[in-house]
């Protein structure tokens, strides 16, 4: 065992412990994390405004600050970028994060001296929780590649701006450096179709042991590795890959061409980062819940998704959820985020230690008849699917049919193989009968002639990149929404 393996277990056994020993005392947790952030922003204008030094906990808190979205904090966010100090945090951020906005446009998160250790301390903290629960280092004394956003940033306003991945990127860890490709250059080209291929190159000759990204880009890199070294498996090329780390989606939609390219299976370690806050991290084995992230920076609150929109939706503190409900995540952060919704909903999976599982979107769903299927329930279907139909899943979103030429209304998948099915009615049918188990308000409309099964469009090959880069979302950040709850993507997208 190398040193820097054995210093890597010491420390993995030490910070599980501390963070361990948080997470089955979560309430306190929160309630210290609470007391620091009333602490930092009572002085600000947001917080002379809501009349922060007067909250003592979770009721006062709910009683002073509303709720609020992107659009109703951007005029914040303009007041930092117009060159105002003290507005959510005291002074100016670090940084502002530019993130895709679905319905904003580009968003820009607030990124603090005092935020920054979240997002860097959590990521440790995940591949520590791995390591100690694992026993494998092997990764840290081979190459580790991350693909991520460029860390060349812009300014907005007097503040540097730029991609999560790329300003973390400009924080790396010493110990990392040495380890960590692709290079400065590399990692800086703008355009991804070209960034891919000088990271091919860069990296094909390489010990690769570890890599971080998201699977669809993660994807892409493999399929080019592959077509320029003429091997069959990543693990031709890269005999010592052993981990994958990963976040932002589920893996199951890419489970079956991820391991086809592969050659097989390798650990995985799944977090949940957001530009607002790295949420939670797995901490134990695959299907375990993610594990919140407690005591840094981040005091959440939760909201029944059945009473989102109501003007007396109970906000709920960590100490007060119930294992299997839908709840739509908001956020106090001390990169000066107050009741800020973050679009994203979880279930709790266990409760000390609070552990989520990630549902989806509040803003992406299919609802158009009232259904309101969600994310996990249509990546579960085709998970179903997949495993009873063997075939390769590239990528894929659904949205409604509500004018068919004839007949009735349906939901339409369109989905890019990069093998498909033998029998693809057969693939369409075994869909349905799984959303339909997972959904009664999609079965009910299936039965009650509502709506007819479900349809497959397939989409060409490379369709879902193209779509992207049209979107300005092609970069290792970017994500297709799963969901919607009209046409617009499928129609931009084609078949």
């Amino acid at each position: 065992m190398s040193l820097k393996s054995f210093a890597a277990k010491l420390l993995a056994r030490h910070s599980t412990a501390r963070v361990m020993h948080t997470a089955m005392n979560p309430v306190a947790a929160q309630q210290a994390v609470l007391r620091k952030l009333i602490s930092g922003g009572k002085h600000t204008a947001f917080g002379k405004e809501h009349g922060l030094e007067h909250v003592k906990d979770h009721a006062s808190l709910i009683k002073a600050v509303p709720l609020r979205d992107y659009e109703a904090l951007r005029p914040w966010i303009d007041r930092i970028v117009n060159g105002e100090h003290n507005v959510l945090w005291p002074g100016l951020p670090l940084y502002l994060c530019k993130t895709s906005g679905t319905t904003s446009g580009a968003k820009y998160i607030p990124i603090t001296k005092a935020s920054l250790p979240n997002h860097i301390d959590s990521a440790r903290n995940a591949l520590f929780a791995y390591i100690e629960r694992s026993g494998n280092t092997a990764f840290v004394d081979g190459r580790m590649i991350f693909l991520q956003g460029s860390p060349v940033l812009d300014r907005k306003g007097n503040v540097p701006s730029g991609r999560l991945s790329g300003i973390v990127a400009n924080h790396v860890p010493a110990y990392l450096l040495k380890n960590r490709m692709p290079s400065f250059a590399t990692n800086s080209i703008p355009d991804w179709e070209t960034k891919v291929e000088a990271i091919v190159g860069e990296t094909m000759s390489a010990d690769l042991r570890l890599i971080s990204g998201i699977p669809a880009w993660v994807q892409m890199y493999f399929e080019r590795l592959l077509t320029r070294t003429g091997k069959v498996t990543v693990k031709e090329v890269f005999p010592n890959f052993s981990l994958f780390v990963y976040g932002g989606v589920s893996y199951e939609p890419y489970r079956s061409r991820m391991e086809a390219l592969i050659g097989g299976t390798v650990d995985r370690v799944e977090t949940f980062p957001a530009s607002e806050g790295f949420i939670a991290y797995q901490d134990q084995g695959p299907g375990e819940g993610l594990l919140l992230v407690l005591d840094n920076g981040i005091y959440f609150e939760f909201i029944d998704t059945g009473e989102l929109g109501k003007s007396d939706a109970r906000r709920l503190s960590v100490g007060e959820v119930q294992l299997g409900v839908n709840y739509a995540l908001v956020l106090h952060t001390n990169a000066g985020l107050w009741g800020y919704e973050i679009g994203d909903t979880v279930k709790f999976v266990s409760l000390k230690p609070p552990r989520i599982v990630v549902t989806g979107r509040t803003k992406h769903f299919t609802s158009a008849f009232g259904e309101h299927v969600i994310a996990d329930e249509v990546e579960g279907a085709l998970k179903d699917a997949v495993s009873a139909h063997p075939c390769e899943v590239a990528e894929f979103t659904v949205a409604p049919q509500l004018s068919p030429r004839e007949g009735l209304p349906f939901h339409e998948w369109h989905i890019e193989f990069a093998a498909p099915p033998k029998d693809m009615a057969g693939f369409a049918h075994t869909i349905d009968e799984a959303l339909q188990h997972r959904n009664p308000y999609y079965k009910d409309l299936i039965t009650g002639k509502v709506l007819k099964p479900l349809v497959v469009v397939q989409v060409k090959r490379g369709g879902f990149v193209g779509w992207m880069k049209a979107r300005g979302m092609n970069d290792a950040q970017s994500k297709v929404p799963r969901l919607a709850n009209d046409r617009k993507y499928v129609e931009e997208l084609g078949a």
